[in-house]
C-alpha cells in the first residue's frame, strides 16, 4: 500500500491532475469513481488506484460482483485514505482513480454511418459544458464531436466527470481550423448549421434527416465570423422574455434532439 506523498507514482498523479501538458505528454487521462472505472474499456486502462477503505470492502466481499471481478482482472495499487484524498480532484472521493490511455480518432471514424450527426464546437471554455455535450450527444445519437484547439481540454478532470462515461463511446477530434473543417464537411455532402442569434430561420424549420453538423460557439461570444462563413446556413433558437441566449450545452441539446426526433419519426 502506498502511504507516502514522496512516492513517485503519487507525485506523477498530482502532476497529471494539475497540468494538461503532462497528461498530453504521457498520452493519458484520469477518471475517478467506480462508474467511470466499470465502464472503461479494459484495453484503455493503464493503472488503477484504490483507497484503502474501498480495498477493505473488496476483500470483505462487500463490493458489487462485477466491480470486484474487474478489479481482480485489471489489478490495482492500494493508497492510504488520506493520501488518496490528496490525489483526487473531487471534494468527496469515491475511492477509485483510473489512469487511461487516450483514444485517437480520425475524421473517417466520425463520419461512419449513412447520415452522420456531428457537433462542431468553437472556443468553448467551460469543461462542464463540453462534458455535458458529449453525454447529451450520445443520448441523441451523434456520430462524433469536432472541436477547435482553443476549446477547453476534453481531458480536463471536470470534463471527464461531466461525460459520465460517454468519453468512452463518443468519437471526438480536435482541429486547428473549425471553419475549414466545416467547409470540408459541406464538400462531402454534410449540411452544416451555425447556431446564431442572427439566424434567419428557427431551428425547427430545417430538415436534419441527412448528414448534419451543428456549429456551437463560445459561451460568451458565440461563433466567430470565420466559423459562420464556413457554415451552410445559420439557424436560431427562438427566445421569449428578456433571455438573450442559452447555455451552450442546452442549445446543443435542443438541436440534437430535434435531429433525433426527425430521424425517428421520418419528419
Amino acid at each position: 500500500m502506498i502511504t507516502s506523498a514522496a512516492n513517485p507514482r503519487i507525485k506523477q498523479i498530482l502532476q497529471w491532475q494539475r497540468k494538461a501538458r503532462e497528461r498530453e505528454r504521457d498520452d493519458i487521462f484520469l477518471a475517478e469513481g467506480p462508474k467511470m472505472y466499470e465502464e472503461a474499456p479494459p484495453d484503455w486502462i493503464r493503472e488503477v488506484y484504490l483507497a484503502r477503505s474501498l480495498e477493505e470492502k473488496l476483500l470483505l466481499g462487500e463490493l458489487a460482483p462485477a466491480l470486484s471481478e474487474k478489479l481482480r482482472q485489471s489489478g490495482y495499487e492500494a493508497v492510504e485514505d488520506g493520501l488518496f484524498r490528496r490525489i483526487s480532484d473531487t471534494q468527496t472521493p469515491q475511492g477509485i482513480l483510473t489512469v487511461l490511455r487516450r483514444p485517437h480518432y480520425t475524421l473517417e471514424e466520425l463520419l461512419q454511418g449513412r447520415e452522420p450527426l456531428l457537433v462542431l464546437l468553437e472556443n468553448l471554455q467551460d469543461p462542464g459544458n463540453l462534458g455535458t455535450i458529449l453525454r447529451t450527444g450520445e443520448g441523441a445519437g451523434i456520430t462524433g464531436v469536432i472541436m477547435n484547439n482553443q476549446t477547453v481540454d476534453i481531458y480536463n478532470p471536470k470534463t471527464i466527470r461531466a461525460t459520465m462515461g460517454s468519453i468512452y463511446r463518443v468519437p471526438f477530434l480536435a482541429v486547428d481550423d473549425l471553419a475549414e473543417t466545416a467547409r470540408g464537411l459541406r464538400a462531402r455532402g454534410i449540411h452544416t448549421y451555425a447556431a446564431h442569434l442572427k439566424g434567419n430561420a428557427c431551428y425547427d424549420t430545417f430538415s436534419f434527416r441527412e448528414g448534419t453538423a451543428f456549429l456551437i460557439g463560445n459561451e460568451g461570444n458565440g461563433l466567430t465570423e470565420a466559423a459562420l462563413d464556413g457554415a451552410e446556413s445559420c439557424l436560431r433558437i427562438p427566445m421569449e422574455g428578456r433571455v438573450e441566449s442559452l447555455n451552450a450545452a442546452v442549445a446543443a441539446a435542443l438541436l440534437l434532439y430535434e435531429a433525433n426526433r426527425q430521424r425517428r419519426n421520418g419528419a
